[in-house]
């Protein structure tokens, strides 16, 4: 199971999200540009001391990471046609989350084998990315039994 971040615009979302995947043994892929530069003190703030402990990739671009893909690509987007309830995830699964400004675009759509939609009350648009990530991941390793023991 991997983590997998589009181009993200929030230093301190991709710490938390660096920090994540220390917690549950899970590797993070950032697939760059980046909104912010590796050395902000955001990131560092929000993955702590855990950032050492998380085995990170940094894509230069899309097609990089989509060369370095190892299973399903499964897509969390609030326009994801299957609820996240209904989605079935397998141990080799990336979960990729768009940017916080743009989300996925439409090649990125188009590359997922599956697009998954975290059910939100009416009258909301999204979650904070990191949150968005957590709520995921949990479900994905709950089905796979992944969680570290």
């Amino acid at each position: 199971m991997r983590l997998a971040l589009f181009q993200p615009d929030i230093a301190r979302n991709v710490g938390a999200v660096l920090r994540l995947g220390a917690c549950f043994d899970v590797a993070v892929d950032l697939i760059e540009p980046m909104g912010f530069p590796w050395s902000d003190k955001g990131r560092k703030r929000a993955a702590m001391d855990y950032e050492a402990q998380v085995e990170i990739r940094r894509h230069a671009d899309w097609d990089a990471f989509v060369a370095a893909l190892p299973g399903r690509l499964i897509l969390f987007t609030t326009r994801g046609g299957t609820p996240l309830l209904d989605a079935t995830f397998e141990p080799g699964d990336t979960l990729l989350f768009g940017s916080e400004s743009a989300g996925a675009p439409d090649f990125v759509h188009a590359r997922a084998d599956e697009a998954v939609r975290i059910p939100l009350k009416s009258g909301t648009r999204s979650l904070n990315l990191s949150v968005a990530a957590g709520i995921g991941l949990a479900e994905a390793l709950r089905q796979t039994g992944g969680f570290p023991t």
